[in-house]
């Protein structure tokens, strides 16, 4: 089979495809990787063929409406979803022409498309094959669908829908667990941490004897007034250092070295999440999908800050189960944040539950295992 994988313009949404898309290259088949041009060196990086999807990066698609007016993060969570949907959409509607034109020469039998990924399914719609859509994390998308039905009507118009085509497959890397009660039916997957990886130094697979903490924003932070996840790095770089803890700060480099430009003898920059977290006492971020399934494949305890409506829901699921603590908008503050870390740390009992969540993730069927659930579909 000849298999398109499509994913965004960010690390952690190439990462989380990544394994699907590897196993399905090791098991005979043709694989390629479709994500923004600027994520082509994280898709070969991870020993994928790569294609662009545009040359646009992923935050003109925030900031601006097709016609390039300036758009705003809405405040109101409901809203904000929809927003979500909509500008993950426009990213779809700008992909699907090059993506046409690479599917005559390619010719895929099969689309898998990433959790907001809009151009696969209608990539497959207009080529009359399955689509996948897998999982990029434990946020569910329901309240943000329909953000991308609004904005995508002009192509499902063309396509005679009023609405995305559901997918023929959904595959779930979410522990069954933490799944909301009323989810549908899914291929349930193991969730296999990726991520850039580079050359290892010994503090990063060992640890000392004081509390290692690990601090991180995603792969997609940036150093710019727009990134308020800059600022909770900036601000929680801060705040650890003046503890008795060993600090990390998992960081793009020039994230790192505007950090440590202000905080001299900070240890930041780009590390392999999958190789440190096991090291760690406790992972403290922002919610995000990527860095709290590889926490909880750790065994880890977290302090969750959600910044973002659509993240807050999983992060209260895992605080819930007793594996974390989660603070919402207006909770974070320094020093409840400092109080949430001594108890996440002193406190046993998370470290127990994380670790049975651990165990759960190891019993899910490996990304091998649901290839063959992918070759039913030809």
């Amino acid at each position: 089979m000849r298999i398109l994988f499509v994913t965004a313009g960010s690390p952690a949404t190439v990462f989380a495809l990544a394994p699907l898309a590897t196993a399905a290259r090791n098991a005979g088949h043709q694989v390629v990787m479709a994500a923004n041009a600027d994520m082509m060196p994280h898709i070969t990086g991870s020993g994928l063929a790569g294609i662009p999807t545009t040359h646009r990066p992923i935050r003109e698609f925030i900031t601006q409406d097709r016609q390039g007016n300036p758009e705003s993060i809405p405040s109101d969570p409901v809203e904000q979803a929809l927003f979500t949907g909509r500008w993950f959409a426009r990213m779809g509607a700008e992909s699907l022409p090059r993506m046409l034109e690479f599917a005559r020469s390619w010719r895929p039998d099969l689309v898998v498309g990433g959790t907001m990924c809009y151009v696969a399914p209608l990539l497959a719609a207009h080529l009359g094959i399955p689509h996948v859509r897998q999982a990029w994390d434990a946020i569910e998308a329901d309240g943000i669908h329909p953000g991308a039905d609004t904005e995508l009507a002009p192509e499902l118009a063309e396509l005679g829908l009023d609405r995305l085509p559901e997918p023929e497959l959904f595959v779930d890397i979410c522990p069954p667990s933490l799944r909301p009660a009323n989810a549908g039916p899914a291929q349930m997957m193991r969730y296999i941490p990726a991520n850039g990886q580079r050359r290892l130094e010994p503090w990063m697979y060992s640890r000392g004897e004081r509390r290692r903490i690990c601090v991180t924003s995603g792969s997609r932070v940036a150093k710019d007034s727009y990134d308020r996840n800059f600022e909770f790095l900036r601000g929680m770089a801060k705040d650890v250092t003046a503890w008795d803890v060993e600090l990390i700060v998992a960081a793009p480099q020039e994230v790192a070295d505007a950090l440590t430009a202000e905080l001299p003898g900070l240890r930041a920059g780009w590390v392999p999440l999958d190789v440190i977290a096991p090291t760690c006492d406790l992972l403290v971020h922002h919610a995000g999908g990527v860095s709290t399934l590889t926490a909880l494949n750790a065994g880890v305890p977290q302090l969750l800050i959600p910044k973002g409506a659509v993240m807050e829901r999983p992060a209260l699921r895992i605080a819930e189960r007793g594996a974390a603590i989660t603070l919402l908008p207006g909770e974070d503050t320094a020093e409840r944040i400092a109080d949430s870390c001594e108890e996440l740390l002193a406190r046993p009992g998370y470290r127990e539950r994380a670790g049975e969540l651990s165990a759960e993730i190891a019993t899910m069927p490996l990304p091998s295992h649901v290839v063959a659930a992918l070759e039913q579909l030809r």
